[in-house]
């Protein structure tokens, strides 16, 4: 039983925090974060989820927030920015001198653009504001912006205007970002119309890697822009054994980033 009242709302305090930066979290994570009983855990969660802080579920909990919500692009830029970093790292090594790429828009593809210099000759077609601000700089690349609607709060554009552009184009291989992906429902997005968006740039592409986070794994947005079976590489941070098996089944080529 706990016998420490302050200890233990410091402690739930910690857990809601862990939940909402990660997305989710086990019952064993919690556990040897904090160095208590599962009981005392799963009590802590029951509690938290009276108070409409976070949702549990088997094994552990999420964090409370509807599909259709969406961070902005500064909010994204901080949460797992180290798992983000190391999957960049992965993804730059699938990329060759002299190929052509799509960057889509999202806190992920701005770490490979900050990388990108160490490639040449590399032709990159972009939505996001930010990436091409930062790659215009380089000589070793080349940068088409995508027209289009621009989200605001987002710097990235949407709509037919660029979806018709990409229309006169192909690219080895097109980098995409995703809200939430899994085998039931494929790769996801808050946004409809950048869904549709989405689409046109995996259309164009002989390879679509999707660069996604764990804390986004099993974890469905509102709109699908691609199947499961539409994306040939995944790249993140850290899966599960279990989870891997599912996904390499199932065609995908999974990276794990170290």
């Amino acid at each position: 039983m706990e016998t420490n009242p302050l200890f233990a709302e410091e402690r739930k305090q910690k857990i809601v925090d862990l939940v909402t930066e990660k997305r989710k979290a086990t019952v064993d994570e919690l556990c040897l974060r904090f160095s208590v009983s599962a009981a005392t855990i799963r009590n802590d969660l029951r509690d938290l989820e009276q108070q409409g802080l976070l949702l549990r579920t088997h094994g552990g909990a999420m964090m409370k927030t509807k599909t259709a919500l969406e961070p902005t692009s500064n909010q994204k830029e901080v949460r797992n920015l180290q798992a983000k970093k190391a999957i960049a790292r992965a993804a730059l090594a699938l990329i060759e001198d002299g190929d052509t790429i799509i960057l889509d828009t999202g806190s992920t593809t701005v770490e490979l653009a900050r990388i990108l210099g160490n490639r040449n000759n590399i032709t990159v077609i972009t939505n996001d504001i930010a990436i091409a601000m930062m790659l215009e700089g380089s000589e070793k690349l080349n940068v088409l912006i995508m027209g289009g609607l621009l989200r605001r709060n987002f710097h990235c554009t949407v709509g037919a205007p660029g979806i018709s552009m990409l229309s006169a184009f192909s690219v080895d291989k097109a980098f995409m970002g995703a809200n939430g992906f899994s085998l039931a429902k494929g790769a996801t997005t808050p946004d409809m119309n950048h869904a549709e968006t989405k689409k046109a740039m995996m259309a164009i592409a002989s390879k679509v890697v999707l660069l996604c986070d764990s804390s986004k794994l099993e974890q469905p947005s509102f709109a699908q822009f691609a199947p499961a079976e539409a994306i040939d590489t995944l790249v993140t941070e850290a899966i599960d054994g279990a989870a891997r098996a599912q996904y390499e089944e199932a065609g995908i080529e999974v990276i794990v980033a170290g």
